[in-house]
């Protein structure tokens, strides 16, 4: 016993980030396992594993704080493990079906995407949010969602309890606004075509989306899916004008590294491959899912470096500036649907 204790202390001494990196894998198993469950208590789950993963790992750390041998594991899982799951996702994003949608299409969703970045984080400011926080809320809701959070996060110097923030209230707010999509599709009087245009822009996450069209139309699905994706084109240019906007004065001569984290310019090269078709659909698959894989672990990092009451003193303005911006989204969808003829 003394043999095995002192044997996983040399590897631990070996790979300092060993022991957060297996600590955020197992609040990973357990955030798994909840969707899982929550799946067969209720036919879907309504809370993704990524988020379940920030829960978990925040109780985790609130009664059981981890000690210093796991902080350096924790930060890498957190951080690196984020970056190269960014990268991925850049891999199923088809530049060809974007460009099918047609220009004005994708230049109203463009717009739709800045304008609402704008006012989000502009009232986020006015009710007191800090502005890493208004900020992150703003492009999460108007981009994809998580993704979108969890990628600027390093390029703001965003801190985990401030990503919890955004993540947490905004994945419930999220789940709501699924629940009442397919009842505002009749109220609103949409034909299959213009609600799939309407979830799209408003539903802030990919798999969201899917819940709030696949019950209504297949159609929905397809134009609704097709909406998404053009939306989380938005992240690399919009985290490219952030990292310039919110570069220090003063600082050394441009260089790429200091307009654009590596992980968006990898983003735009995944894209880029399979745009031309040098990924094999063969692995399409395999990459969504190692990115979801790396997302989750990250975000099981995340939660284990969150101070639960941070969170929640900051809880209600951050839903706050979340709903609004949803509401706004909603709007501007409508806006989209009569300003493009689609009514």
């Amino acid at each position: 016993m003394t043999h095995i204790v002192h044997s996983n202390e040399s590897i631990a001494g070996r790979s300092p980030i060993l022991p957060g990196l297996l600590l955020s894998l197992a609040v990973t198993l357990a955030a798994e396992a909840g969707e899982r469950l929550e799946g067969q208590l209720f036919g879907r789950p309504w809370l993704e594993a990524l988020v379940l993963a920030i829960v978990l790992g925040a109780v985790w750390r609130h009664f059981a704080r981890p000690g210093e041998r796991y902080r350096p594991g924790i930060a890498w899982s957190g951080k690196f493990l984020l970056e190269v799951a960014v990268v991925l996702l850049g891999a199923s994003i088809s530049t060809a079906a974007i460009a099918g949608a047609g220009a004005v299409f994708v230049l109203a969703i463009a717009g739709v995407v800045v304008v609402s970045i704008t006012v989000s984080f502009s009232v986020g400011k006015a009710i007191g949010l800090d502005h890493k926080i208004a900020l992150l809320v703003a492009c999460g809701n108007s981009i994809c969602g998580n993704s979108a959070i969890a990628a600027l996060a390093p390029v703001i110097d965003a801190d985990g309890d401030e990503v919890a923030s955004s993540i947490a209230f905004t994945a419930v707010l999220g789940v709501a606004a699924v629940l009442l999509m397919p009842w505002l599709c009749g109220l609103l009087g949409f034909d299959f075509r213009q609600y799939g245009v309407f979830a799209g822009l408003t539903v802030y996450a990919v798999p969201q989306v899917l819940a709030a069209t696949v019950p209504v139309s297949a159609l929905s699905a397809q134009i609704g899916t097709l909406t998404k994706l053009v939306r989380v084109l938005m992240l690399g240019p919009v985290i490219f004008a952030i990292a310039v906007l919110t570069r220090r004065p003063g600082s050394a001569r441009l260089r790429l590294d200091h307009l654009v984290p590596w992980f968006i310019v990898g983003f735009l090269m995944a894209m880029g491959l399979r745009s031309f078709g040098a990924i094999p659909q063969s692995v399409e698959g395999p990459i969504a899912l190692a990115a979801n894989a790396l997302t989750v672990v990250s975000m099981a990092a995340l939660g284990l470096s969150v101070d639960l009451r941070a969170v929640a003193r900051s809880g209600g303005r951050v839903m706050a500036t979340a709903s609004i911006s949803l509401l706004l989204l909603g709007g501007l969808a409508v806006a989209v649907i009569h300003g493009l003829g689609l009514a």
